[in-house]
Formats: structure tokens, C-alpha cells, sequence
């Protein structure tokens, strides 16, 4: 009867352990920076960050900095990162990650289960566009900061059942400069209004048609007159495009993200660039 204790007691406590989500191993950091890019205080300051964000919203997000992509795609590197680091909340292993090679100036941001729901193709777009120029230009800790800002806002807005995707982004912030420049043009339309409910009342002046109209009768004697062409009109109309010529690779602005499968076997989403 001893002997059936054990097995029994084991298959008790294994399926406890499986009734709790599967988080990523806690001796893998979220933060890599092989080429040495932020100083001590930096990187203290971002792995804080990575791990408290990841942590509240149970998506791990990780910040990888490479020397180089060993022959691989920026794609196959940042998912296989991910995959065999253990990294993933869940499951779904939800995450999302960042990479950048230095050796090909290459970034890459590789979504992973609900990090594909939270990060569309058109969120990742936007994302890149408030970092990429802290990348090109140096500001390493800021453009990391800013990806790991942005994917926690990102995740929250997800949520609510409605993630950020195409025309539907989030709202920038109050810019007293483009203000002035809208009160400014307001400002000349209302003058213009203005001046022409004042000219409508001049009744006492008129445009006339032709040149001698201003001309005082008897005032002046023409001796000679002739006509010179000034210019000429021309009328141009586009050529109608066949419906053959029309780009097909247009998205028509479905959203969304698209998946591929890593050499893991796991579903990715994401996209990167040049830096």
C-alpha cells in the first residue's frame, strides 16, 4: 500500500503546480547589453523598469542589445532569443521584446501571445516612431525607455478590449506651438472676413473690365494701339489608371497583427528596420 502513495501524492501535486500561470524563469534578466551601451546607473535604472512593468501587467518585456546577428535575420535572432530564454508570461508565453544588433544596425521588436494582441503592426509603427531617433542618434537608455513606456501603455489601452491600431492611436500631447499657428490663421481668416464686409460697402467705386474705364473722358488722345498676347490657358486632366496598375500590396488598413512561426514552433508577431 506504500508504494501508492507516492505516485498519487506526486500526480496531486503536479496538477497544483499547473493550476498556477507558468511565468519566466527568475535567474534570466529582462535586459541584455552586449555592446555595453548604458553606463552602471542606466542599466540599473531600465532592468527596474522592465521588471516592474512586467510584472504588474503578467507580459514580460525584455531589451536585448547585440553585437551581432551571427548570420541570422533580425527576425529569427529576436524570436530564438525569446524562445530559448524562457522568457513569456502564461501558456501563451505573452511578452514582448526588443533588439538591437550593433553590427548591422538592425532593430527588431518581436511580439509573443498577448503581446501580439497588445502591439499591432500599426501600434509597433508608432512605437518605432518616438524611438527611432534616441536610436539613431545615441540615446540608447532613452529609446529604451521610451519602447518599455509605450508597451506599457500599450498593454493597459489592449485590456479595455480595445488595443491601439489603426486610426486608433493614442492622443498626442497639447502642443502650444501648433495652438498659436491654429489662433494665428484663424486670426487672418477673421481679418479677411473683416475687410471684405468693409470693401462690399465702398458704393461709390467699382472694378471695371478694361484698362481705359480709369481714364478720364477727353483727358487723353491715343495715338497708336495694339494687343499683345499675354498668355494662355491649358487645360490637363490625369489619365485614368487601369485597375490592373493599382499597388496590390496595399493593407487597406485592416490592422491587426501579422504572425509568423519561429524555429521554436512558437507564433510571433512584430517587425523592425534600420537605425
Amino acid at each position: 500500500m506504500k508504494r501508492k502513495v507516492f505516485p498519487v501524492f506526486f500526480a496531486l501535486l503536479l496538477s497544483v503546480i499547473s493550476a498556477f500561470p507558468v511565468f519566466a524563469e527568475s535567474n534570466v534578466s529582462r535586459l541584455l547589453d552586449e555592446p555595453d551601451l548604458l553606463s552602471e546607473s542606466e542599466e540599473t535604472d531600465l532592468e527596474s523598469k522592465l521588471d516592474e512593468i512586467s510584472e504588474r501587467q503578467k507580459v514580460d518585456i525584455v531589451v536585448a542589445a547585440v553585437n551581432s546577428l551571427d548570420g541570422m535575420t533580425a527576425m529569427e535572432y529576436a524570436d530564438d532569443f525569446y524562445d530559448y530564454n524562457g522568457y513569456g508570461f502564461g501558456a501563451e508565453k505573452d511578452g514582448i521584446l526588443f533588439l538591437i544588433s550593433m553590427g548591422e544596425r538592425d532593430w527588431y521588436i518581436s511580439t509573443t501571445g498577448y503581446g501580439i494582441t497588445a502591439i499591432t503592426d500599426a501600434g509597433r509603427e508608432y512605437i518605432s516612431e518616438k524611438f527611432i531617433d534616441d536610436l539613431s542618434a545615441g540615446e540608447y537608455a532613452a529609446a529604451f525607455t521610451t519602447f518599455a513606456d509605450l508597451c506599457d501603455e500599450f498593454i493597459t489601452q489592449a485590456k479595455t478590449g480595445e488595443p491601439y491600431d489603426v486610426d486608433h492611436m493614442p492622443q498626442e500631447p497639447f502642443d502650444p506651438f501648433a495652438t498659436l499657428l491654429v489662433a494665428v490663421f484663424a486670426a487672418f481668416i477673421i481679418s479677411l472676413i473683416a475687410t471684405g464686409i468693409m470693401r462690399s460697402k465702398l458704393k461709390s467705386v467699382h472694378s471695371q473690365l478694361v484698362a481705359d474705364s480709369y481714364v478720364k473722358e477727353g483727358s487723353m488722345k491715343l495715338t497708336k494701339e495694339k494687343d499683345l498676347f499675354l498668355y494662355k490657358k491649358i487645360d490637363r486632366r490625369e489619365k485614368p489608371k487601369n485597375e490592373d496598375s493599382k499597388d496590390s500590396s496595399s493593407s487597406g488598413g485592416s490592422g491587426g497583427s501579422k504572425t509568423h512561426t519561429s524555429s521554436s514552433g512558437t507564433t510571433h508577431g512584430g517587425g523592425g528596420g534600420k537605425f
